[in-house]
């Protein structure tokens, strides 16, 4: 309290004065109390329970260092630690700093008017009055600033610790955690489940940019591997979740109730390493059937086409392209042919060729195990 220090190095009253005004000061911390009470809104309810006795004490260790200081004692007490403490408190028991300033504002004038009141009579010169008041001043003023820090280091730590609980709750939702950690996880960051969640993938430099345009309880992790970020979001509109990413190198998973949002990421990240073109996964569902399972898929076009493979490469990939245009035009041939660009006489003798090397081509089993082997295309 450099600048209260020297203001009290001028000042220095006398023992006489300094007893006379320690005599008064639970009166006088009384009066600075129910003033801030009646005039500080959100101290109304102060007189009773833990905060009245906080505020109590707050103000008799202020004063008391007040007139140490006063006295020319510089050395002791600690009100700025104090004054520290009870700007973190403010922050705990919900309180602004705003209301704290006005606090001390109130607090100062009815000291000043208590103090000036026992100084005067106890013999304080009318010289040193001046002093008096802007010690006075000035105490409050490095007060203020304390709560103010404290206020401000409070708030930033229960930011970053809030803001960590929820990149815990990100984490748990993606590794699929059980409904018991999910629930603790919750409970831990004050996050209010929705019914939904979709999981948006993006370049994790994108992630915090992007998630300021979302639903204020969007979940968002920017530290995965291979630079990627990941936003979950709560109920959203697809279309509208779309169209605010327009302009951002997304990948959009299905909405998925809330506890089990790692299956939404986990079909992005799967939609992401088929296709970098791929955007919205529910326009490409069949060909993330498909690709599920990579190997399952091999093995079925490598036993359903089978017959193919006694035939010339060339002549394998038109009859493939046939037999795929015929199953997905359920064998309309003029439409096969539009498909194919070809005429619908060349699309009658392929599929000639086709029935004989399927013999089986009207069973339904057969054409569900040929639509799947050609439903994706050679990469």
């Amino acid at each position: 309290m450099s600048h209260a220090i020297r203001r009290a190095s001028e000042l220095a009253l006398d023992e006489t004065t300094v007893t006379a005004l320690r005599a008064a000061l639970k009166t006088t911390a009384d009066e600075v109390v129910l003033a801030i009470i009646d005039e500080v809104p959100s101290y109304a309810n102060a007189l009773s329970g833990r905060m009245g006795g906080t505020i109590r004490r707050a103000v008799r260790t202020a004063l008391g260092h007040y007139l140490d200081l006063a006295g020319g004692n510089v050395t002791g007490g600690d009100a700025g630690d104090a004054a520290y403490e009870l700007g973190r408190g403010e922050v705990r028991d919900g309180r602004s700093m705003d209301a704290l300033l006005s606090a001390y504002r109130v607090g100062a004038r009815v000291a000043w008017r208590c103090l000036a009141a026992g100084a005067v009579p106890a013999g304080l010169p009318a010289a040193d009055v001046a002093k008096f008041a802007e010690l006075t001043f000035a105490y409050i003023d490095e007060l203020s600033a304390a709560s103010a820090a404290g206020h401000a280091d409070e708030l930033a730590a229960r930011g970053r610790a809030h803001e960590r609980h929820l990149e815990h709750l990100a984490r748990d939702l993606l590794a699929g955690a059980s409904p018991d950690v999910l629930l603790a996880s919750v409970q831990r960051a004050g996050w209010q489940p929705p019914a939904s969640l979709t999981a948006v993938l993006l370049p994790a430099a994108q992630a915090r940019p992007a998630c300021r345009t979302l639903d204020p309880s969007t979940l968002v992790l920017d530290d995965l591997p291979d630079a990627t970020g990941v936003l979950l979001v709560p109920d959203t509109d697809r279309a509208q979740l779309l169209r605010q990413l327009t302009d951002r190198t997304a990948v959009v998973g299905p909405a998925r109730p809330w506890t089990r949002a790692s299956a939404s990421y986990a079909r992005a990240m799967r939609a992401r390493s088929l296709s970098s073109d791929i955007r919205d996964t529910e326009e490409h569902l069949p060909e993330l059937v498909l690709s599920a399972d990579t190997d399952a898929f091999a093995d079925l076009r490598a036993r359903a086409l089978a017959p193919l493979r006694t035939l010339p490469d060339a002549t394998a990939r038109r009859l493939e392209e046939t037999l795929r245009a015929w199953l997905l035009h359920q064998g309309r041939r003029a439409e096969v042919a539009a498909a194919l660009f070809v005429h619908p006489q060349t699309v009658r003798y392929r599929m000639a060729q086709l029935r004989e090397l399927f013999p089986d081509l009207g069973s339904p089993h057969r054409v569900l195990e040929l639509t799947l082997a050609v439903g994706l295309r050679d990469s």
